[in-house]
């Protein structure tokens, strides 16, 4: 009896298993179990904020500013505020890591992030961003919907 109870039960916790292995997957290549321009901040931990205005014009799109400096170990509250008339994001990473988002997000043209590192914002709406930089060197933000890097849409992270 214990033999047939244990085999009753092996589908149902395969099952289980199957769905928290799905629950912490999203997208192909947006994973973010670890992140290159640092960790997550803590929202009761005091930081600085920063202002970023995403917007576009005269066949442009941009973050204002474009450069952001802060000290390694920095807590930093980006507020992202879109002033343009499309949604535009603000993914925080290397380079490196932003390109190959970016060439998923050809694919999922629709995808929208509400991520520790990143979030979509829509027209005339903003967002917040708490990020702690751990890790020195150079990093960017930018908006991977496609077309938008390509217009300008970068912005560049200096640790020291």
């Amino acid at each position: 009896m214990k033999r047939l109870s244990a085999l009753m039960l092996l589908p149902l916790a395969l099952g289980i298993a199957s769905v928290a292995a799905l629950a912490g997957a999203g997208p192909p290549g947006h994973s973010h179990e670890t992140f290159s321009a640092g960790e997550p901040g803590n929202p009761k931990q005091p930081a600085r904020v920063v202002l970023i205005t995403m917007r576009e014009g005269d066949g442009k799109m941009m973050f204002i500013p474009d450069r952001v400096e802060v000290r390694r170990g920095e807590q930093i509250r980006f507020v992202i505020q879109n002033n343009g008339f499309l949604p535009h994001e603000f993914i925080l990473a290397s380079t490196e890591e932003n390109l190959k988002h970016a060439e998923v997000m050809k694919k999922n043209p629709d995808m929208e992030h509400d991520d520790p590192n990143g979030k979509t914002v829509e027209p005339k709406k903003k967002a917040e961003v708490i990020w702690k930089f751990t890790k020195s060197g150079t990093f960017e933000y930018g908006c991977l919907i496609p077309g938008h890097r390509e217009a300008g849409m970068i912005g560049t992270v200096v640790v020291k």
